[in-house]
């Protein structure tokens, strides 16, 4: 299903795409706010680009840096090559100890892996201990933002949903109450969790360990109570050095949500006493982005959500429209380069405008990754007939300067009388949710060429 199509039906709400286009454009001020308090900001951008870059050109000796001082540390360390392996090999880790309930933070390569319906299926209890992940795992939903993923959902909606689930009232959605009564579901499923599944956002090649950063601590107590802690990464996540990781940490929650740092930002650098901890280093298909000379700056992404929060495609659309486990700009560049072929409208549904790569901390090109694709969709013969056979129309008239002065000095004339049903027609896709602009009696070029005069 197409971009176009899904987002059609996000706006049909008209309400809830203009909330969500306030809500998000909230946060990207507040993430403007956040880095204006930090004078160094762009060398900062500078220096956590040169970072990655010089980590993904040297990813095979970092990774195996990495696994070497993880081992020392006592963390089994596993390697995937796709994501049915790591989906295995999480599953046998967990028979093998006679796991039967799992504590989850929030991870998107789990997202990306479907391990939750993996596990479901193999018969265990899985429980996502993120506030959004779990109202959205509660509805049968995907994430609909990396950082905010229940970000499409009202209070009320919320409501109505903890009321079906643990039985809360469900005409009371004020906030405190909604949060009080999740903490105290979920306090019941950390204490008798037999195992937790974590993320990674950073791995430090230099001391083996890896970082998890959350606002709500809930991997802190996933990865403390249970005896056994599996956290599963792709390749991208690692960084050379421990001095480097503050590059990181300053800049990825005012990235995310405008704060200064995230509330928590917990470092593991082994099993808990009388535990074992495991770690799966997961490719599913990054490989072909190092293979790439345009599109390898996006495995330097830290996952910050700051392309999504400022892309007036995304806040009104909403992150179900993209259909890629990672929606908005990043999404894009992501998505169709792992399958241009499914994704193909995903190129278009960007302006442009290139504000999502003037906010990226680690400055990846997306705009320019974006108009890439657009390029390869028609060069591969994945365009629509229909839209390819209007834009070479459109084409041909404006590379002649006589057909595009006539063009518009006709439109000028003749479509301001004609009948409105005529003119947002059907045949019009393009009115469907605009209005033509009034039209001057003269064009620019008109009046330039009259005052030259």
């Amino acid at each position: 299903m197409s971009h176009p199509y899904l987002a059609q039906k996000f706006v049909d709400n008209d309400e809830r795409m203009h909330w969500h286009d306030e809500t998000l454009w909230f946060v990207r001020k507040k993430r403007d706010i956040a880095i204006k308090k930090v004078p160094e900001w762009e060398e900062l951008r500078n220096l956590a680009s040169a970072i990655k870059t010089h980590t993904m050109s040297n990813l095979d000796k970092y990774l195996i840096q990495f696994e070497k001082n993880a081992k020392a540390r006592g963390i089994e360390v596993h390697w995937a090559k796709d994501a049915q392996e790591h989906n295995d090999i999480v599953t046998k880790l967990l028979k093998d100890a006679k796991v039967k309930k799992i504590v989850k933070s929030k991870s998107m390569l789990s997202e990306e892996c479907e391990l939750n319906h993996h596990l479901e299926d193999e018969g265990f209890e899985v429980v996502d201990t993120d506030l959004g992940e779990r109202i959205v795992q509660f509805r049968h939903e995907k994430p609909s933002h990396i950082v905010l993923p229940a970000i499409h959902l009202k209070r009320q909606d919320v409501a109505k949903t903890f009321a079906k689930f643990i039985f809360t009232d469900e005409n009371n959605f004020d906030p405190t109450y909604l949060a009080n009564a999740m903490r105290e579901h979920l306090r019941e499923k950390f204490l008798s969790a037999d195992a937790t599944v974590t993320g990674v956002n950073f791995a430090i090649a230099d001391t083996g360990g890896i970082v998890i950063c959350t606002n709500e601590g809930n991997a802190d107590l996933g990865a403390s109570l249970p005896k056994l802690h599996i956290a599963c990464m792709g390749i991208e996540k690692i960084i050379p050095r421990l001095q480097d990781l503050s590059v990181f940490t300053r800049m990825l929650a005012r990235n995310a949500v405008g704060q200064a740092v995230t509330t928590y930002t917990s470092h593991y650098h082994g099993p808990v006493e009388g535990g074992k901890m495991h770690i799966v280093i997961v490719d599913n298909k990054r490989s072909k982005f190092l293979a790439s000379k345009d599109y390898y700056q996006s495995l330097n992404c830290i996952r910050c959500a700051a392309c999504m929060n400022t892309c007036p495609v995304f806040r009104r659309s909403g992150g179900h429209s993209y259909e890629y486990v990672i929606p908005g700009p990043i999404g894009i560049a992501l998505a169709s380069v792992r399958d241009l072929k499914k994704y193909s409208s995903l190129p278009f549904a960007c302006s442009l405008c290139a504000s999502c790569a003037s906010v990226c901390p680690v400055k990846i090109d997306l705009d320019k990754q974006i108009y890439k694709h657009r390029s390869e969709v028609v060069e591969r013969g994945l365009m629509k007939k229909k839209k390819l056979l209007i834009l070479k129309m459109a084409a041909f008239v404006l590379k002649s300067t006589f057909l595009t002065d006539f063009g518009g000095k006709i439109a000028r004339k003749i479509v301001p009388i004609l009948p409105r049903a005529l003119v947002y027609s059907k045949l019009n896709a393009w009115g469907k949710a605009r209005e033509l602009p009034k039209f001057p009696k003269h064009s620019f070029k008109e009046i330039y060429e009259k005052r030259m005069k």
